[in-house]
């Protein structure tokens, strides 16, 4: 018998089970919706802002944010992003059942569940689910005062080839303390989050938030600068963890929560 693939699964296995706990853990969903012209973007604004940010408002989700990527501005292919935070993967289903079923959103949304294919306010929408970090398991509004259209938030996520070095990284961040020197250094993350679902795994996301760009710039020149960050990031246990890595700035929108 080959006991080295059993070893294998059972050291991951501990690492999964040292990060969170599952059942208590909030789960955030980060929905991205794809559109293809600044008229159809119109639209989809039309239809989140006034169908389904006021639906999940109505469920008690106050902390809703909704944001358009900055590449939009040039790019054919656009997306907008939107996410909410719940107690539990329960409560998200709850909501949503209560949502397709309530008589206000299905009146309200009607203009757009029944327009013609060209008329749609989206073209497709995809999404991810996760499970807060131990250490940050909920959503924060950013403490931002700046002009809106100015700001700028940072959705990165870090994949690892295999879960053993997801689960290091996810370590990293927890135990490691890098999410606690976002903290210190002023960061405003929004969340932290391991995705258990998506198009993308192993991998972990979180959101950090910025008055403007150059204040982006600052702080991340501060992170790498920081005593703190040189030693974690050299330490010999965390090496390699991380395969691939992305980044997408985005901007809030008018109604968005935060």
């Amino acid at each position: 018998m080959n006991i080295i693939p059993a070893l294998l699964l059972a050291c991951i296995s501990s690492l999964a089970i040292a990060q969170t706990k599952k059942a208590d853990a909030p789960i955030h969903e980060l929905r991205i919706y794809h559109h293809n012209s600044a008229e159809q973007g119109k639209r989809l604004d039309a239809f989140l802002e006034k169908c389904v940010l006021p639906a999940l408002h109505q469920q008690g989700l106050k902390d809703v944010g909704i944001f358009t990527a900055i590449s939009n501005d040039t790019a054919k292919a656009r997306q907008t992003y939107m996410l909410i935070s719940y107690s539990s993967l329960r409560k998200k289903l709850d909501i949503e059942s209560k949502i397709m079923s309530d008589k206000w959103f299905i009146d309200a949304a009607k203009e757009f569940m029944d327009s013609a294919r060209d008329k749609q306010a989206y073209t497709r929408m995809e999404g991810m689910l996760m499970r807060g970090f131990r250490m940050f398991p909920g959503i924060r509004r950013p403490s931002l005062k700046g002009p809106r259209e100015q700001r700028i938030y940072e959705l990165r996520s870090y994949e690892s080839t295999n879960e053993r070095l997801y689960w290091n990284k996810v370590e990293m961040f927890n135990e490691g303390g890098e999410t606690a020197l976002f903290d210190r250094l002023g960061f405003n993350a929004v969340f932290y989050g391991e995705v258990f679902s998506g198009p993308r795994m192993p991998n972990l996301m979180y959101m950090t938030t910025f008055e403007n760009k150059a204040d982006r710039d600052a702080h991340w020149q501060s992170f790498r600068d920081d005593a703190e960050w040189k030693q974690l990031s050299s330490n010999p246990k965390y090496q390699k963890n991380v395969s691939r890595s992305e980044i997408i700035f985005l901007r809030p929108t008018a109604y968005s929560d935060y």
